[in-house]
């Protein structure tokens, strides 16, 4: 098929990606030109596994192709997928413009009838807005798909050659007719589509995200009863999660949740409830438990060191939000980081994947490093802030003789209490009894 993405950042570049290669042409919009040309270049702007390889060998094969062009992309698409940003506005609520915009230039562009597919996470009435703008550009009939996308960063490619479910909104018998064609090739085993009305898909997705965004600051409050108590939260998310009713994703005991969505989408239920006049009350806890948390795990560190980090150096493992991506937005890794430049400390980083994107949000506040080990040269103090593999299996000796002070402030919970027996290291991780040296 004949399909067009608008907006190549994370979303639709992915999706864009993996759509060629199932065999159809895809043109990639954005309205950058020099993004355009790094795509055109083989130049992924993200750091996301398989995605360089797909992208490159159908671009090669002439089944991808990008574009600053939204018209041309879309006047013989058969298929228009909107994948643009819809970042947080100041008030909590969800900034429209580039859906809005978006959706005119594809109504001043279409040509034949085609399915507009909304990709981007957008509030419940939505798909109706977007008709409405694009039936005030065109005469060409059309119709409106709510296809949310349930995509997690560092495993996005498998996502979406392998979903879990594919969620369809729409309320058109030839609209499905043609969704079901472009995503028969990822319904191989079983047919995992579930189609409902668009309100019920736009919501889904926010529902989904602050159900696990909710278990993180479950665990993450549970582990501060685990603090007073003496409990191990290691232990109590194994007896909870051997529950079949619970499963064991998403209880891990952290910094908290971060990124692009969970945030976002956290503070969009909550306009949301505060437009219909519904108070989100769990939700509202979910967002307040994973802010004090952050500086929960600040406190720690301040009061480990009789709360005068003035001129200490502190050395920080990871700066993305979590493993296997760049993403730095919302991380807690960069809020823990500022918040010790803040107190004074002298903060050396490290990750092996965005280095780049967190000088983009510390600049020039703390030393960067591309070797773990030589981020902690002379500190007085580590903290673990990413689950990055490389991270999980140190070299103590080599550690030890580096760091001017043998503490460890797992923020990841990476590494069993019985790791550091007899090495001399102070451990203090989140929830579980401290290992003294």
């Amino acid at each position: 098929m004949r399909v067009s993405v608008i907006g190549s950042g994370y979303v639709g570049l992915v999706a864009g990606a993996c759509l060629s290669n199932t065999g159809n042409t895809v043109t990639l919009v954005d309205i950058n030109p020099e993004k355009v040309a790094m795509l055109e270049r083989g130049e992924i702007p993200i750091f996301e596994p398989g995605l360089g390889e797909i992208v490159s060998a159908n671009t090669k094969a002439k089944r991808l192709f990008f574009t600053t062009d939204t018209a041309s992309a879309v006047a013989d698409a058969q298929v228009v997928y909107l994948a643009v940003g819809t970042p947080s506005a100041p008030d909590g609520s969800v900034d429209m413009s580039q859906i809005d915009s978006a959706a005119a230039a594809i109504g001043k562009g279409l040509r034949d009838y085609a399915v507009l597919v909304i990709k981007s996470t957008v509030p419940v009435g939505t798909n109706q807005r977007v008709h409405d703008i694009v039936a005030n550009h065109t005469d060409v009939d059309f119709d409106v798909v709510s296809n949310p996308e349930f995509l997690k960063e560092g495993a996005a490619v498998s996502d979406f050659l392998k979903p879990d479910r594919v969620v369809l909104g729409l309320d058109s018998d030839r609209a499905l007719k043609v969704m079901r064609h472009i995503y028969a090739p990822f319904m191989h085993r079983e047919d995992r589509l579930l189609v409902m009305d668009p309100a019920s898909a736009e919501l889904t997705k926010y529902a989904c995200n602050a159900m696990l965004a909710a278990r993180i600051s479950f665990m993450n409050e549970l582990s501060r009863l685990c603090d007073y108590f003496h409990a191990d939260i290691g232990k109590i998310r194994h007896g909870m999660g051997t529950d079949r009713r619970i499963g064991p994703d998403f209880l891990y005991a952290s910094l908290g949740y971060g990124g692009s969505c969970f945030p976002k989408d956290v503070r969009a239920l909550l306009t949301m409830g505060r437009m219909a006049n519904l108070p989100m009350r769990m939700i509202e806890s979910t967002s307040l438990v994973n802010n004090e948390q952050r500086e929960r795990v600040v406190r720690t560190i301040l009061r480990h060191f009789g709360d005068n980090v003035q001129g200490r150096r502190i050395a920080v493992w990871g700066l993305a939000f979590k493993a296997r991506t760049d993403d730095t937005r919302e991380s807690a890794a960069i809020t823990v980081a500022q918040r010790l430049v803040g107190a004074g400390a002298s903060v050396a980083v490290t990750d092996p994947k965005a280095l780049e994107t967190g000088r983009d949000a510390l600049g020039d506040a703390v030393d960067y490093h591309e070797d773990m080990y030589e981020a902690c040269r002379d500190a007085e103090a580590l903290v673990i802030a990413t689950e990055w593999q490389e991270y999980r299996l140190p070299d103590l000796d080599r550690l030890g003789e580096l760091m001017k002070d043998k503490v460890i402030f797992d923020g990841r919970n990476l590494y069993k209490l019985d790791f550091f027996d007899g090495t001399g290291f102070t451990y203090i991780s989140i929830g579980r009894p401290a290992v003294e040296a």
